[in-house]
């Protein structure tokens, strides 16, 4: 009578265990720093950002501690977006003139518009209430 055939041989359970964890390795590059929960993409209160002086004319300003981006344009108006990506939720730590880069995959964003520029990301930014009162950017709900 012949052997039976094992079902997997050794070199193929070794290379299945092998392969698992680099599988799961795609998975955790696409969440936030830390391997925690995607930063928050919205202030929950108005937050005073600084004076308006910051934000020049046709310019952008990012304000990293607060996740938010302001920009004016030439006629003098404000827009406000949350600088958490919309990809993989990683917050946007450069501006390059109004071009926002997310560190995580290279996404960009135009700070003027929210909308994508480079993916990975395909959504916009969230945008956000913003007003300038007494001199001073207030940005998020009630803003």
């Amino acid at each position: 009578m012949p052997a039976a055939r094992p079902s997997a041989s050794r070199r193929t359970v070794l290379r299945g265990a092998a392969v698992t964890p680099v599988a799961g390795l795609g998975l955790a590059a696409c969440s936030a720093p830390g391997g925690g929960a995607p930063a928050d993409a919205t202030p929950t209160a108005p937050v005073d950002l600084g004076t308006e002086s910051e934000v020049a004319k046709g310019g952008a300003k990012l304000y990293r501690e607060h996740n938010v981006v302001v920009s004016r344009s030439a006629d003098g108006a404000l827009k406000a977006y949350s600088t958490v990506c919309t990809h993989a939720g990683c917050p946007i730590n450069k501006l390059q003139g109004t071009t926002l880069v997310c560190p995580c995959h290279g996404s960009e964003f135009d700070a003027v518009t929210g909308k994508v520029v480079r993916s990975p990301a395909t959504e916009p930014l969230n945008e956000l209430p913003v007003k300038a009162a007494n001199g001073r950017i207030v940005a998020g709900p009630g803003a």
